[in-house]
């Protein structure tokens, strides 16, 4: 989801990851125990903001090409979620996963430049319309009770929205796995140089109420900050990934053509990938709990207290993009 300087630039509780290997796993979670006989493919809802930025893409398609994840359907978020929603269902169906739903949530204001609305618009809206994100959302969950991980990689209006509707059902959720705030880094900065400090990050501080709702809301977070997300899908590794000609890849290429295209710029940054590979292996994105509070500007501040989120603030590139290419390209790893 200034960028999401990401597109500015453009350029507590304590919580389950599934142990899917690589190392490490999060600690268990006390909202709801383990069940017994509970199935190992993890059941997800994508939460999605797909057009501005090319990550959100990038994600979608590593969470349906992971044999670990049951996604039971993509909502759409913030701006034109109409639109967001054509491409969503275009590229699953392109993709062969036509299968999983497509919703959309509340339309709202949004200054960002849908860099990806030609591929969408070629994608008609169904006959019907497509369902409510928030109906959907809560009835996915009344049907699969603390089973369900909501994945949110765009401003929290879709979050917002189902926990006021029904704070019951809300809190049947299993985790929320999101991309959002800063809190050592903010945008471009990748250690190399002397920190600027924290920014207001995007998916935050375009809905700062709605953020403030979901980090005083009592549901297990894991957070996927800025400190951890600045993922460079640079001119080696984008060769590398498109060397393969598969529907996925061909999929992502033409995205990617037509954001580079719109953005003058030649590499993206997959913030989003992050949230959906630490769902899938917890050990890319190690987390320790902190108590975090959204000041009136969007910043995420660590605030003394009982932790309400497990945060990541550290990762390896490297050995995230050693996962997520062969993930893409199902590739075993030797």
């Amino acid at each position: 989801m200034v960028p999401r300087a990401r597109k500015i630039t453009r350029v507590g509780m304590a919580i389950v990851f599934l142990c899917l290997g690589d190392g490490g796993s999060l600690p268990a979670q006390a909202h709801h125990p383990a069940r017994s006989g509970q199935m190992a493919r993890e059941k997800v809802i994508i939460d999605t903001d797909i057009g501005d930025d090319i990550d959100d893409a990038f994600a979608l398609a590593l969470a349906v090409s992971s044999p670990k994840l049951q996604v039971l359907g993509v909502t759409t978020a913030w701006g034109d979620t109409e639109m967001r929603a054509r491409l969503a269902r275009r590229f699953l169906i392109q993709i062969g996963h036509g299968g999983i739903p497509v919703a959309m949530g509340p339309k709202t204001h949004d200054t960002m430049n849908f860099t990806q609305e030609r591929w969408a618009e070629a994608w008609p809206a169904p006959a019907g319309g497509f369902p409510d994100a928030i109906d959907f959302m809560r009835d996915l969950i009344r049907r699969n009770p603390g089973e369900i991980t909501l994945i949110a990689i765009a401003p929290y209006s879709n979050v917002a929205a189902l926990l006021q509707r029904d704070p019951t059902e809300f809190h049947e959720l299993r985790r929320i796995v999101l991309m959002g705030g800063s809190i050592h880094r903010g945008y471009g900065d990748l250690g190399y140089l002397a920190s600027h400090g924290p920014d207001a990050e995007y998916n935050i501080a375009q809905d700062i109420p709605a953020a403030q709702a979901l980090f005083d809301a009592g549901v297990p977070i894991a957070m996927m900050p800025l400190d951890s997300t600045q993922l460079k899908l640079d001119e080696v590794l984008r060769s590398i990934l498109f060397s393969r000609d598969t529907p996925v890849t061909d999929a992502l290429n033409s995205l990617y053509a037509e954001w580079s295209y719109a953005m003058q710029n030649p590499t993206p940054t997959l913030f989003d990938a992050m949230a959906v590979a630490a769902a899938i292996r917890p050990g890319l994105c190690p987390t320790r709990p902190m108590r975090i509070v959204v000041d009136s500007k969007g910043y995420t501040r660590v605030a003394a207290g009982p932790a309400n989120a497990e945060v990541c603030v550290r990762s390896d590139s490297d050995r995230f993009f050693h996962f997520y290419i062969p993930a893409i390209l199902k590739e075993a790893r030797h």
